[in-house]
């Protein structure tokens, strides 16, 4: 049975107001640490469109109001399942914001699952926002996004992940990583930890994301480098097949 929610996040960002937006309400800056690949038609009624591999997510923008307030809207699905985001930004002191995320909807089928991801998924997005605007400001991100072969479970997952970047159980921000990817060296540090759905960590010129659910793990990179996406995903697909064999 369908199912309306509404999640709503705060935080505070070391970015001025004009940077979020660009951040929350362009398609280049929604690339650097939201998900896919993305465009947003500047304007109220305009086109905000998602593109995953397997698929293309169409949106509508329900408010454009720079840099204060931008929201979007999926098209009903079955059961008029649909999603909205809403972005309220307020300038603080110092050259800073704190953004208001509102997530709300109606959800379908196995409501109460979705509700749970959203609910724990929705702040770790932030976060990544949050070292997207403190670590790469001005620069904006090839998203690249690669998926594992399933797993028997989310532990599984999780313990295969750790070994292939060289960490270990217990893992906390701050830990250092050292690993390869297609003969390159990944050198950075981890910032943000969810044990054992999401491992972020950061790079010189990346912010390396991988999401895991239900004994399957992907990733959520974003390259702040000229790369080829399609040889990028690859590579990645390649290592995730050779981390979980």
């Amino acid at each position: 049975m369908p199912h309306e929610f509404e999640l709503t996040h705060d935080i505070d960002l070391q970015a001025t107001p004009e940077q979020v937006w660009a951040a929350v309400a362009t398609g280049p800056g929604i690339d650097s640490w939201f998900m896919g690949r993305n465009q947003v038609e500047p304007r109220e009624g305009g086109a905000a469109n998602m593109e995953l591999p397997g698929f293309t997510g169409e949106s509508t923008v329900t408010a454009w109001d720079p840099p204060r307030r931008f929201a979007y809207r999926t098209a009903p699905g079955e059961e008029g399942a649909f999603m909205a985001f809403e972005y309220l930004i307020e300038g603080r002191d110092g050259g800073s914001s704190t953004l208001r995320m509102v997530h709300s909807g109606i959800l379908g089928g196995d409501w109460e699952s979705q509700y749970d991801a959203l609910r724990k998924g929705n702040p770790l997005y932030l976060r990544t926002l949050a070292q997207y605007l403190l670590h790469f400001p001005g620069r904006t991100a090839v998203p690249v996004t690669a998926f594992g072969p399933p797993q028997d479970g989310e532990e599984q997952a999780w313990s295969a992940l750790l070994r292939a970047v060289g960490l270990t159980d217990g893992v906390a921000e701050g830990d250092k990583v050292h690993f390869t990817v297609a003969g390159q060296a990944v050198d950075g540090v981890v910032d943000t930890v969810s044990e054992p759905g999401f491992l972020g960590m950061r790079t010189d010129d990346a912010l390396l994301r991988f999401v895991g659910g239900g004994g399957m793990l992907l990733t959520g990179h974003h390259v702040f480098a000229d790369i080829d996406p399609a040889a990028a995903e690859q590579a990645w697909g390649a290592w995730l097949a050779a981390a979980l064999a």
